[in-house]
């Protein structure tokens, strides 16, 4: 009688050990959040996709990616959207504009960054899928998803926090975080700053001068770039920042990929 009744007491408690492990294992593959609302637990992690770790360069400068593990920087950061939607980012995986994404000149991909606007506090985990932005002061680009969640969506530029939290699940990984804390804004001194908005670049005075008439209130500059005549299709300037990076978002979509934002005195 004792046997009878202490089996399937037994039984009753191996069933719920076998369940509690089994939501557990659901819980952690792929990377869901930790208690704490942070970033994912990533248990089965993407590897690192071949060629996105060697040394290559833009516009004549050179990028070395390396796995930094310590990373934590704070600068300023653009999104992208429409003009790059459905595209293939660097590690293959298609760019989705409204995704939690974003793109690093030289983490490891794909992997987790930590972002946090600094101006209101609000943070989110992203997975870094591309490689970009190739403009000295930027330091991270959002999907229009992320910029959305940190409220720059409407700035178009913004000052971030960027820490790396690690490698990157197989798919997704990108949180929005509920808790939300931020260091208080680092005062700037005022400048009399004026940014531009550079499309494109020729060779040719004349192929310049088309451009510019078809973009409508751009010019040409000229300059000298390794000792032959360039030819530079700007528009501007304006006094601030995020409104700068709005028009350059229009050019992009215009179809000029490669518009920069320059900055001067």
């Amino acid at each position: 009688m004792v046997q009878t009744a202490v089996a399937p007491r037994l039984i009753r408690a191996l069933c719920v050990a076998l369940l509690m492990a089994a939501l557990s294992a659901c819980a952690s593959v792929g990377g869901g959040k930790d208690r704490a609302g942070g970033a994912p637990r990533v248990t089965d992690p993407a590897p690192i996709v071949s060629g996105t770790m060697r040394p290559y360069q833009v516009r004549g400068r050179w990028y070395r990616p390396a796995e930094q593990p310590n990373y934590d920087e704070t600068g300023l950061a653009s999104w992208y959207g429409d003009a790059f939607n459905g595209r293939p980012t660097a590690t293959g995986e298609r760019f989705d504009m409204n995704a939690l994404t974003a793109a690093h000149k030289t983490l490891p991909l794909p992997a987790l960054v930590e972002v946090t606007n600094v101006e209101n506090g609000r943070r989110v985990v992203l997975r870094v899928n591309d490689r970009g932005p190739f403009v000295d002061d930027r330091i991270i680009d959002l999907s229009r998803g992320a910029a959305t969640e940190l409220g720059l969506i409407s700035r178009g530029v913004g000052r971030v926090r960027v820490r790396y939290v690690g490698p990157a699940p197989r798919i997704g990984g990108g949180v929005r975080l509920e808790q939300a804390s931020a260091e208080p804004p680092t005062p700037r001194p005022r400048q009399d700053q004026r940014f531009w908005v550079q499309a494109a670049a020729f060779a040719s005075r004349e192929a310049a001068a088309i451009t510019a008439s078809d973009l409508g209130q751009a010019s040409v500059q000229s300059a000298d770039v390794g000792g032959r005549p360039m030819f530079r299709v700007v528009m501007g300037p304006w006094s601030d920042a995020n409104t700068a990076e709005q028009a350059r978002q229009g050019v992009v979509a215009r179809g000029f990929r490669d518009a920069l934002l320059i900055s001067g005195r």
